[in-house]
């Protein structure tokens, strides 16, 4: 079984928005609604949870558990944190298997970097979507001054989705919550990295691949959508 984890836990706050993001309207869609369609419309994915908050999980239900898109088979609720959404949602999912974790406010996900994470899970048992940094980054102190500039081909931007064997994710995410340190937990690879020994692969994501942070993402990944669709 290949599984995709869909969080849709977020809020509105940086959007200035009273609605969580990935429910607001980009086009004629939700922001989630094309996330969950790319997983749909992969072949591989055998199906989909979405993770959302408390308040929201009657109306996911409502509108993604639908002939469409039927390969959405529950709707869980999330946590405080995006780790706690995380697991939550890995706790539906059998030892055998793979696992894709995706935000859902990250609407232009294509089915091509979605195939390339199953595919590199043949060979490894964790892999990112990243693309190289186009910018020379600066590691700063305290006093944001400059203390060191990293060579920029070592630098990659890490998108979603993460993808990993399943027994490896649900192992190392119960690690860290007997280990009770949660500090500087950010994504699913740093659990894997940080709990087992397993090396995480990265793959060649897509740089249309943003998240939705700000009202001014909203407009470039209409862009983004309306050139993925005429693919």
């Amino acid at each position: 079984m290949n599984t995709a984890i869909i969080l849709a836990g977020g809020s509105g706050s940086r959007m200035k928005s009273e609605i969580p993001k990935q429910y607001m309207k980009l086009g004629d869609r939700m922001v989630i609604y094309y996330s969950i369609k790319a997983f749909q419309d992969n072949e591989r994915i055998d199906n989909i949870i979405l993770v959302t908050s408390k308040e929201y999980i009657e109306y996911a239900r409502n509108n993604f558990m639908t002939n469409e898109l039927s390969k959405v088979t529950d709707v869980v609720e999330g946590g405080k944190e995006r780790y706690d959404s995380v697991y939550s949602a890995l706790k539906k999912v059998n030892d055998d298997g793979k696992v894709l974790i995706h935000d859902g406010a990250r609407p232009c996900i294509t089915t091509e970097v979605i195939s390339r994470c199953i595919e590199e899970l043949d060979r490894y048992d964790a892999c990112i979507a990243a693309v190289p940094v186009k910018d020379t980054i600066k590691i700063a102190d305290e006093q944001q001054c400059v203390k060191n500039t990293p060579a920029r081909s070592t630098l990659w931007q890490i998108q979603t989705p993460q993808a990993f064997k399943n027994m490896v994710v649900k192992e190392a995410y119960r690690r860290l919550y007997e280990s009770g340190t949660f500090a500087h937990v950010t994504d699913d690879a740093m659990v894997v990295e940080q709990y087992t020994d397993k090396k995480v692969k990265l793959i060649m994501g897509d740089y249309r691949n943003i998240k939705i942070t700000t009202p001014e993402d909203m407009e470039i990944a209409g862009i983004f959508i309306s050139d993925i669709n005429k693919q």
